[in-house]
């Protein structure tokens, strides 16, 4: 089992392209970690935005009578990829998502998430 800190650096030099990671409770929308990011990128702002994100599909899921669960949610920029993982694996990690930030020229899609599945469920919130 890893840590906060140690999930976060594990994503940043396992996946390819990755510049930024954050350990996300969507129900304060708090970040619990972050690590990369910079000037340019504040981790802190984006986690509280995408917890809106997070909370409005759980939210027309429920309106709709959809009966499962999000793995992930995937938005596509021009030189972005961001990738939030609901975390459902890790002991503790009840509201909670991981958020990767993922430079679209150097990602590889199919491999970060699977990357991604691999450091949930070794984390230990």
């Amino acid at each position: 089992m890893a840590n906060t800190e140690a999930s976060l650096k594990e994503a940043m030099s396992s996946i390819e392209g990755t510049t930024g990671v954050a350990l996300v409770d969507y129900t304060s929308g708090m970040a619990l970690g972050t690590l990369g990011g910079g000037k340019e990128f504040n981790l802190e702002v984006a986690a509280a935005g995408n917890t809106d994100v997070v909370r409005a599909k759980l939210r027309t899921m429920e309106h709709l009578g959809i009966q499962d669960e999000i793995e992930d949610i995937l938005i596509t920029l021009g030189t972005q990829y961001h990738l939030i993982r609901l975390l459902k694996t890790a002991r503790g990690s009840n509201g909670l998502f991981l958020y990767l930030v993922l430079d679209a020229s150097r990602a590889n899609l199919a491999m970060a998430r699977h990357q991604l599945k691999k450091i949930e469920a070794d984390l230990d919130v």
